[in-house]
């Protein structure tokens, strides 16, 4: 709480003098979020939309893929069975 009454006193002196407008205020505030915004994500280990979609395709290819490898098994072992009682 300090530290952003401080910041706001900074931008207020800033401001009186001239040398602060409110576009660079906004800009400011803009830069200062995102740069928030990514600290943040990055501590989430979050992933980019692409990422997760190519990710989403790869899982559901090796879903499809055990399944097909299920039914292989399940049919050799069936034909195991059959040759085993005549």
């Amino acid at each position: 709480m300090e530290k952003y009454n401080k910041l706001l006193r900074n931008i207020t002196e800033l401001i009186e003098k001239g040398l602060f407008n409110s576009k660079d205020l906004k800009k400011e505030v803009e830069d200062s979020l995102k740069l928030k915004m990514e600290i943040i994500a990055n501590q989430l280990n979050l992933v980019s939309r692409e990422e997760f979609e190519v990710q989403k395709k790869l899982i559901e290819k090796l879903q499809k893929d055990l399944a097909k490898f299920k039914v292989k098994k399940n049919k050799k072992k069936l034909q195991r069975q059959r040759n085993l009682n005549p």
